[in-house]
């Protein structure tokens, strides 16, 4: 079966532009920001500690971090960035905003691989600010990062137009290749053009 340059040419650029969507996905997740002005970074002290949230049972394992898409359950990740926290007692809490309801609270613990997740329920859309609090030698210092829920306002997400697309033109493909009239059609036109 025969197809038209125009027609592979038209595939191969909705390829290209498919998979330029989908990196550009990965690299918006947290805001396109680069490793010095990441906002999913909080420092502690001096130490550095990097959020992020996942929803994996709505996007997979696509990254947030100020804002979180979908109420419902979300995993909250914090890697620290360096090993002195390894040794040293840190504690979370999660507060709903602004009237600082307590959603979430990790008691001070050593999390010594360098990294401690929670899932959370988020039942409302709001403001949320988690609380990580540096205890060492007597002293206490505590840093916040700010985020939201349920910021999606029924938008699809990216990975879904992604999908729906590709769905649309594997259905295109099939109906080109199994209609002599469709294909008829199709390649007059781009002959004229």
């Amino acid at each position: 079966m025969r197809i038209s340059n125009g027609f592979k040419n038209g595939l191969m650029s909705l390829s290209l532009l498919v998979a330029m969507t989908l990196l550009s996905a990965q690299v918006w997740a947290h805001g396109g920001a680069s490793v010095d002005t990441d906002q999913c970074r909080i420092f502690v002290g001096p130490h550095l500690v990097h959020f992020t949230a996942y929803q994996p049972q709505l996007t997979g394992t696509t990254e947030y971090c100020g804002e979180i898409p979908e109420t419902g359950p979300a995993t909250l990740v914090f890697d620290y960035e360096g090993k002195a926290l390894r040794n040293m007692t840190v504690e979370l809490e999660i507060t709903k905003e602004p009237e600082g309801t307590r959603m979430y609270y990790q008691a001070p613990t050593i999390h010594s691989t360098g990294t401690f997740n929670t899932t959370i329920n988020f039942t409302e859309a709001s403001k949320y600010l988690a609380h990580v609090t540096l205890l060492n030698e007597g002293q206490r210092v505590d840093a916040h990062v700010a985020f939201k829920v349920g910021t999606a306002k029924g938008s699809l997400s990216t990975s879904t137009i992604v999908a729906i697309l590709a769905v649309l033109l594997a259905i295109a493909y099939i109906a080109y290749l199994s209609s002599p009239q469709l294909k008829g059609l199709v390649d007059g036109l781009l002959k004229k053009k």
